[in-house]
C-alpha cells in the first residue's frame, strides 16, 4: 500500500500498477486459502490493508486446526474448537516435501503434497468444486469486496485522475514530442509548437483531450531531458521555450532522444518526432525495435531533409532507418520540404485522438500493381487512408462500386490531400458498410494505412501455459519462435460490452512482402477474453488480425493490431539439478 502511493506521487504509474497486482494477489488469495469464510465472516478483513493494526486471533503453529478428511473433498475440515474460538488459519503448501506440523491444515489440491499427510485434505477455495460451492462463492464475494476497498483507498489518497492514470484507463493516449534541437530546426520548432497549441486548445475538456503531454528535445551531443505533466499550460511553456543551436554535423542523437522517451513514456503511446537529419546513433536501432514491440506505441516521423550542407558524419543511418521504424510501429514516415511541413502536421490531430483503431495496414518494397480489399462497419468514424510514398497511383473503390483515383482531390467517396511524399484521403461521413478496395500502382516503396475512431477493438498478448498449483497463462517473456505454434490471449471490447459482437477469425498476417495468413483456433474464455492457438507463426514482422460481426449494427468489422511482431530465430535451453534427487527441469527462452 505504502508503496504504491509513493510511486503514484512520484507519477511512477507502471510500477504503482505492477505492484497493485501483486497485492491484489496476495490479498485475494487470503479469502481462498484461509478459514476466514469458514468461521462466518461475509465482510472484508479490513486489517490486512491497514499497515497500523494487527492480525489478531491466529492459531498458532502448536494449535491443531484441522481434522483428518481421506477423500479429500469434504466441505468443513476445520476443527469445531476453531470455528467456536474464531481463530484464522491458512493451509500449508508443499510443492517438493508433505511435512507440516502436526495438526495443521493443508492447502489442498494434486500439487500439494502436504495434503496427503494427515489430517488430509485441503482448505483451499481457488475452484468451485461440488463440495465447496458455499465456501467458494463467500471466498469470491470477499475477496472482490475486499479488492474494492483496496481499490478505493488507494483512489481516495491518489485522487481520480492519477488512480486513473495508474490503472492505465484514460480519455485517449499520451502524446509524446520528440524534437531535434540543431540550428537548421527552427521552422520546425516553430511548427510543432503550433501543433501542441492546436491539440491542447481544440482538444481541451473533451474525450480526445490527451490524458498526458511528453516533450523530448534531442541535440548533439546532448539529448533530453524527458519533460512529462498533464498541465497543458505547462508543456505550452515548455515548448515555447525550445530554441534551435548547435549540430556541428548532418546526423544527430534521433534514436537517442527516441530511446528516452520509449522507456519512459506509457505503453501504447503517440511519439510524433520532427527532425531534419540521419540518426548518427543508428547502433540503437535493434534497441528501438524492441522498445516499440515490448510498449506498442507508435512512431510518426517529420522528416524535413536539411537543404543547407554540413560535415557528414561516417557510419550515420538514412531516412530509410526511420522508415523502417515507422512502419514497425504502425505509424508513418512522413518527408516534406520546410516550407510543406505546416500542411503535413493534420496527421498528428488525427491519430492523437481517442479510440483510434487500425483496419488495415500493409508495406511494400517492390513496385507493382496491387489491390488491398478492407471492410468498414457501421461503428467507424473519421476514416482517414494513409499512402506514404512517391511515384504513386491509385483508385478507391467503395462496396457499390463507386471509385474514385488520385487524381480527384475532392470526389464522391472523400478528400484527397498530397503533400511530400504523404497522401491523405479522408473519406465522406457518409460511407457505405462493407468490403471497400484500394488498388495501388508503383514502382517505389509505399505504405499504406486505413484508420478510423470506433469502440470495437482488441488488445492482445503472446502467453504460455504454467503448471503448478494455480495454473494458467502467463504473458510470453520474449518472442515466439518461427515456425512454430503459438498461444495469444486477446480481450476484446464491443460498443455494448463483448456480448455485442461476434468474432469470426483471428489470425496472424505480414504486412511487408508476400501476404501470408496464419489462422487460428479459437477457444471463449468468457467476459470477452479469447484464446487463440496458431499452428505456425508466420517468417519476418505480422501483426494481428480480428475479423467478426458487430451484432449493433449487423454488420461485419476487420482490425489489425498496430505494432509489427518479429518470431525468434534461438532458443536458449537451461536444465536446473536439484542437490538432493539431481532431477532434471527443462526451461526453454525464445529470444
Amino acid at each position: 500500500m505504502v508503496a504504491i502511493k509513493a510511486n503514484i506521487r512520484k507519477e511512477n504509474f507502471q510500477a504503482a500498477r505492477e505492484t497493485l497486482g501483486r497485492v491484489l494477489h496476495t490479498l485475494q488469495d487470503f479469502y481462498s486459502h484461509s478459514n476466514w469464510v469458514e468461521l462466518g465472516y461475509t465482510e472484508p478483513y479490513i486489517n490486512l490493508i491497514r499497515p497500523d493494526q494487527p492480525l489478531e486471533n491466529l492459531a498458532d503453529v502448536n494449535t491443531a486446526t484441522c481434522r483428518d478428511c481421506a477423500s479429500g473433498t469434504c466441505p468443513n475440515s476445520i476443527l469445531p474448537n476453531i470455528l467456536n474460538e474464531k481463530k484464522l488459519t491458512s493451509g500449508y503448501m508443499g510443492i517438493y516435501s508433505s511435512a507440516k506440523p502436526k495438526g495443521k491444515c493443508s492447502h489442498g489440491g494434486a500439487a500439494d503434497l502436504t495434503s496427503t499427510t494427515v489430517p488430509r485434505g485441503g482448505i483451499n477455495k481457488d475452484e468451485h468444486r461440488s463440495d465447496n460451492v458455499a465456501f467458494h462463492n463467500a471466498a469470491v464475494n470477499a475477496a472482490t469486496a475486499a479488492s474494492l476497498q483496496l481499490l478505493e483507498d488507494i483512489r481516495l489518497a491518489a485522487g481520480d485522475n492519477d488512480f486513473l492514470r495508474m490503472m492505465g484507463i484514460a480519455r485517449s493516449s499520451v502524446v509524446c514530442f520528440v524534437i531535434d534541437t540543431t540550428g537548421s530546426m527552427s521552422d520546425d520548432i516553430d511548427e510543432a509548437r503550433d501543433v501542441v497549441y492546436e491539440i491542447i486548445d481544440s482538444k481541451k475538456g473533451t474525450q480526445d483531450e490527451p490524458s498526458e503531454y511528453i516533450l523530448v528535445p534531442f541535440n548533439d551531443p546532448s539529448f533530453g531531458p524527458m519533460i512529462r505533466t498533464t498541465d497543458p499550460d505547462k508543456m505550452k511553456k515548455e515548448i515555447s521555450e525550445l530554441t534551435a543551436q548547435g549540430g556541428g554535423d548532418i546526423p544527430e542523437l534521433c534514436l537517442s532522444g527516441l530511446q528516452l522517451a520509449l522507456t519512459g513514456a506509457p505503453a501504447s503511446s503517440h511519439i510524433y518526432v520532427f527532425t531534419d537529419a540521419t540518426p548518427k546513433d543508428i547502433a540503437l536501432m535493434d534497441t528501438i525495435l524492441a522498445l516499440i514491440r515490448s510498449t506498442k506505441s507508435t512512431v510518426l516521423f517529420l522528416l524535413t531533409p536539411a537543404s543547407r550542407r554540413r560535415r557528414r558524419s561516417l557510419g550515420a543511418g538514412s531516412f530509410e532507418d526511420y522508415k523502417d521504424l515507422a512502419v514497425a510501429s504502425g505509424g508513418l514516415a512522413i518527408q516534406v520540404s520546410k516550407k510543406e511541413l505546416p500542411q503535413a502536421t493534420d496527421v498528428i490531430l488525427d491519430t492523437s485522438t481517442s479510440a483510434l483503431v487500425t483496419v488495415l495496414q500493409r508495406a511494400r518494397n517492390s513496385g507493382k500493381q496491387e489491390t488491398f480489399p478492407f471492410v468498414l462497419d457501421e461503428s467507424l468514424q473519421n476514416i482517414t487512408i494513409y499512402i506514404t510514398g512517391t511515384s504513386i497511383t491509385f483508385t478507391l473503390t467503395n462496396p457499390a462500386g463507386v471509385s474514385q483515383s488520385n487524381t480527384e482531390a475532392s470526389g464522391k467517396l472523400g478528400t484527397i490531400r498530397t503533400v511530400g511524399n504523404l497522401r491523405r484521403i479522408r473519406l465522406n461521413a457518409d460511407k457505405q458498410t462493407g468490403r471497400w478496395q484500394i488498388t495501388i500502382n508503383s514502382n517505389q516503396p509505399y505504405t499504406l494505412k486505413v484508420t478510423g475512431q470506433s469502440t470495437i477493438t482488441f488488445i492482445y498478448n503472446f502467453v504460455e501455459s504454467f503448471k503448478g498449483p494455480h495454473p494458467g497463462f502467463a504473458v510470453l517473456s520474449g518472442r515466439p519462435q518461427a515456425g512454430q505454434p503459438a498461444t495469444l490471449m486477446l480481450s476484446v471490447m464491443g460498443r455494448k460490452g463483448p456480448s455485442s459482437m461476434s468474432v469470426g477469425n483471428i489470425g496472424l498476417v505480414t504486412v511487408s512482402g508476400p501476404e501470408v495468413v496464419s489462422n487460428g483456433t479459437m477457444t471463449d474464455m468468457g467476459s470477452g477474453d479469447i484464446l487463440v492457438t496458431v499452428d505456425m507463426v508466420p517468417e519476418g514482422e505480422f501483426v494481428v488480425i480480428l475479423k467478426g460481426t458487430d451484432k449493433v449494427s449487423n454488420s461485419e468489422f476487420q482490425r489489425q493490431s498496430t505494432t509489427q511482431m518479429s518470431v525468434s530465430k534461438v532458443n536458449i535451453q537451461v536444465s536446473l539439478f536439484t542437490s538432493s534427487s539431481q532431477s532434471v527441469y527443462p526451461f526453454m527462452q525464445p529470444l
